[in-house]
């Protein structure tokens, strides 16, 4: 019996195949960078169809690995999210540019439609906010101003990439699963379904978007062409969702922070949603067997990819690793607070229009300093949403961190002093690839439950407290500064 699983996570600066043994052992990893597209100030794209290719080649490397797809159990999917996807049903081909979940060009329409009092209505339903973080906004512009969406009529498909993913997997089965529809602003997330009067409000036609189905279970098959045999696909989940399941935050309480891209910490809230008084998210945690389960969450909008770009456009660093070597290099950032809103500012502010800032600069201030105000960043802008999450009812006991740059020994002590928590990070920390074998394994059979696949996670490392009290504020104060200048300048 085959029991191998193949995880295609689709990210946003890469797409990754992984292929794990049940026990949680990843047997091997194929990767491709993904091209990213910047047009103008505030707009981030990405092309649909290097998305497919990259994602397709790096599974039939795995595949190949395996010994042949049947040696391969199931496919399960991670996913960048709200980043959304327009094509032809008739051609399967792209009918534009992928609008990445980070693009700010629907600032003016959440604005108008948070002026008009629609906002209060959507977070009920969506659990989300006016903002144009959200799928649903990108896809009302894109149809208003798009002609080639509406020349495709009845043969437009719309989907987060997911969806696109498994459509061109299966040959034209159009489906999504339930955390990332949750995402697009357009779900009722108590009943599990489009929502018709958001679909009206954004100029969305339900004929044109996926079904809406569970986070596990047999979806449909890849063509055979693709891999010499079907695979079933049998694992579908948001990469933030995914993250969650393969730290195994499975009861409520459980909380995990990934820092890749950007920052997302979710809290497992149980099978009944939690609304949010302080400007955090209610979203689906997962759905088995038609029933969801529900988290809170706080979304950071940059984290690794600030390091990204003090490397490649402003060539302060050489490599990511020189970063924490350069943080350790001095005592402190020297009075230096850099905040990274490179594309606005997610929870708990939700200012599309603030800009980055470095505030508290001298002659003083030195490369070091930059670099080490930026990881720094990293624990300030956690520290304001564990504020946010306290105070709506669902405090941290523990963190469990991963992610690309939980790796960094440096960050995840950080982390660990700031919110005066332990920390925890797994030996293995790329956990969004994980929860979707997970995911996997249970769809196709290979597991009973989650809590059995969550075997699959293996040891953890623990970081403790050790920051003084009187430091921990004197760098809180600065953070605050900062922030607030930030947001000034927006208004």
């Amino acid at each position: 019996m085959a029991e191998l699983i193949l995880v295609i996570d689709a990210g946003t600066t890469s797409t990754r195949a992984m292929l794990f043994a049940p026990d949680g052992r990843c047997l091997g990893t194929e990767q491709r960078n993904l091209t990213q597209y910047y047009p103008a100030p505030g707009l981030v794209e990405h092309d649909a169809d290097e998305i497919w290719r990259s994602s397709l080649i790096c599974a039939q490397v795995m595949v190949e690995k395996a010994g042949g797809a049947s040696h391969v159990a199931a496919i399960g999917i991670a996913n960048q999210r709200e980043t959304i996807i327009f094509w032809d049903r008739r051609t399967g081909r792209p009918l534009g540019p992928a609008i990445v979940w980070q693009d700010r060009r629907t600032a003016d329409l959440c604005r108008t439609l948070k002026e008009a009092g629609h906002e209060t209505a959507l977070q009920e339903r969506t659990g989300l906010l006016l903002d144009p973080y959200f799928s649903a906004s990108k896809m009302s512009w894109a149809l208003e101003n798009w002609p080639q969406l509406k020349e495709a009529g009845g043969n437009l498909a719309i989907g987060t990439v997911e969806s696109w993913l498994v459509w061109k997997l299966t040959g034209g089965l159009h489906v999504s699963d339930a955390t990332n529809a949750s995402r697009t602003a357009l779900m009722d997330i108590a009943r599990g379904k489009w929502d018709c009067a958001l679909l009206e409000l954004f100029g969305v036609d339900l004929a044109s978007l996926p079904e809406i189905v569970d986070c596990a279970g047999r979806f449909g098959k890849t063509d055979p062409e693709l891999f010499g045999a079907a695979i079933p696909i049998t694992g579908l989940a948001g990469d933030q969702h995914a993250a969650a399941i393969g730290q195994a935050c499975l009861k409520p309480g459980d909380t995990k922070a990934t820092y890749g891209t950007g920052a997302f910490v979710l809290t497992h809230t149980g099978a009944d949603r939690m609304p949010s008084r302080n400007r955090l998210l209610s979203t689906v945690a997962w759905q088995l067997g038609g029933e969801r389960t529900y988290a809170l969450e706080g979304s950071v909008f940059v984290a690794g990819s600030l390091i990204k770009w003090l490397r490649d456009d402003l060539g302060i660093l050489a490599d990511a690793a020189e970063s924490a070597v350069l943080a350790r290099s001095v005592p402190d950032s020297g009075g230096v607070s850099l905040v990274p809103a490179l594309s606005g500012l997610g929870a708990p502010y939700w200012d599309p229009n603030a800009q980055a800032a470095i505030t508290g600069l001298s002659f003083a201030s030195g490369r070091a300093h930059i670099v080490r105000a930026a990881l720094e960043a990293m624990a300030h802008q956690t520290h304001d949403l564990m504020t946010a999450f306290a105070a709506d009812g669902a405090g941290w006991e523990c963190l469990k961190i991963d992610g690309g740059m939980a790796a960094n020994d440096w960050i995840a002590q950080d982390l660990a002093d700031m919110l005066g928590l332990e920390v925890e990070r797994p030996a293995f920390v790329e956990t969004t690839a994980l929860g979707a074998a997970m995911l996997a394994g249970l769809g196709c059979g290979l597991f009973a439950s989650l809590e059995e696949a969550s075997g699959m996670r293996g040891g953890v490392r623990r970081f403790r407290p050790a920051m003084t009290d009187d430091v921990c504020q004197q760098r809180l104060a600065g953070w605050r500064r900062a922030i607030q200048a930030a947001l000034a300048q927006a208004r």
